[in-house]
């Protein structure tokens, strides 16, 4: 365990704070703790590249903690009615289905090398910056208005262009 690791792991153990935050109606605080898993997410990066602690453990620490947090985030924002369950689902559904192909992968003998899409690291900014919007409007009680829906049809697409490119890259490791 080095100093980006320990910080991730505490990235992940913020994740019952947030949902705690959100489910009692604080969603200022809930605000905040993104905003710290956010930055937190940045410094490990810079860390491990500064101080030469990049190990493979943390490369696949860092985006489980990234889904962790956005996964439960969204669950429990469509729970609160904060976003529409479609939303949710399509979130939602496209992880397991990323994680069901490499279980699949490794299950038959063909493990999958991850290698993160630049189309899914804009899928999980706008992810991040919706789910930010979400949490400050209401908790600062402002109206996104067409912020909100332009970040919302931004995720959809986003995540479905996402989820098109992971089975692609499945299929064709697969049939390799």
């Amino acid at each position: 365990m080095n100093l980006p690791n320990i910080i991730t792991v505490g990235r992940i153990l913020m994740v019952p704070l947030v949902v705690w935050a959100i489910t009692s109606g604080e969603l200022r605080i809930a605000f905040w703790l993104f905003v710290a898993a956010g930055i937190s997410d940045a410094v490990d990066g810079f860390l491990a590249n500064r101080l030469g602690a990049k190990s493979e453990f943390g490369a696949y620490l860092d985006p489980l903690a990234d889904k962790v947090l956005l996964m439960s985030i969204y669950v429990t924002l469509g729970i609160a009615g904060l976003l529409p369950p479609w939303i949710v689902i399509a979130v939602v559904s496209r992880d397991i289905m990323i994680l069901g192909a490499i279980v699949v992968a490794l299950i038959v003998g063909q493990p999958l090398t991850i290698q993160p899409l630049t189309i899914s690291k804009l899928n999980t900014t706008a992810q991040i910056l919706l789910a930010a919007l979400v949490l400050g409007a209401n908790g600062f009680h402002f109206n996104p208005g067409l912020a909100f829906d332009l970040a919302l049809a931004t995720v959809a697409v986003l995540t479905g262009l996402s989820a098109a490119a992971y089975l692609a890259a499945w299929m064709r490791h697969m049939a390799s």
